[in-house]
């Protein structure tokens, strides 16, 4: 069996509920077992609550992916300058056991973006912190204020990784409210399917005009 996308689980529900609510002829036969308006009125709802969190679960992923986006952008400016004043602090540093230990100047950068966040945060504040190692890159054209600007791109990229984690967690939870209400609105239209094969059995139209087809 072919499973339905959900755009199309979401139509055949609106066609199905849609046309039995507008139907005078269908509801009467309908109503008989007990799909009167109230009861189609509850699938509806329940179709636009659907509806409601397959928009929202989209625009939760849509956030997320800028939220990835910006991670990137800021990770990549920040990169930048802290790999050139890491080259320029491997030679002013040179032999300076307290520079290599506490900056992991000879260490190999790493890839990702929390281990990048630890390499470079740690750089900046111990060299910020550092009167000599200051002086030393001082003379390199490296003074307080050049760094401190540094320092704030590392800590951009950590505050859009928080933003992301975040917009990532939102957009699982859209997903997972998502797939429950799809679920339970598909369990509601199987009950109706069945019953309308019933009801509407000597009228093939009717159940043409419900997506139903005809009765097997």
């Amino acid at each position: 069996m072919i499973r339905q996308t959900i755009d199309q689980r979401l139509l055949a529900a609106q066609t199905a509920i849609g046309n039995a609510r507008s139907d005078a002829g269908i509801l009467a036969a309908l109503s008989i077992y007990g799909y009167d308006e109230a009861k189609l009125d509850a699938g509806q709802a329940l179709y636009d609550e659907a509806q409601a969190l397959v928009n929202k679960q989209k625009l939760e992923y849509g956030e997320q992916y800028e939220a990835t986006e910006m991670v990137q952008a800021a990770w990549d400016e920040a990169n930048t300058a802290y790999m050139r004043t890491l080259k320029i602090a491997r030679v002013a540093l040179k032999g300076g056991t307290k520079a290599r230990a506490a900056m992991m100047l000879d260490k190999q950068r790493k890839r990702s973006v929390s281990g990048w966040l630890e390499q470079a945060t740690a750089f900046y504040v111990n060299l910020l912190s550092s009167p000599d190692l200051m002086a030393a890159m001082a003379v390199f054209g490296y003074d307080q204020a050049k760094l401190e600007t540094e320092q704030a791109l590392v800590q951009a990229v950590a505050d859009a990784s928080m933003v992301q984690k975040k917009e990532t967690g939102e957009a699982q939870e859209a997903t997972k409210l998502r797939d429950a209400k799809l679920d339970e609105l598909d369990e509601w239209m199987s009950d109706f399917k069945a019953v309308a094969q019933v009801a509407l059995e000597e009228n093939g139209q009717w159940l043409e005009k419900l997506g139903f087809g005809a009765v097997p």
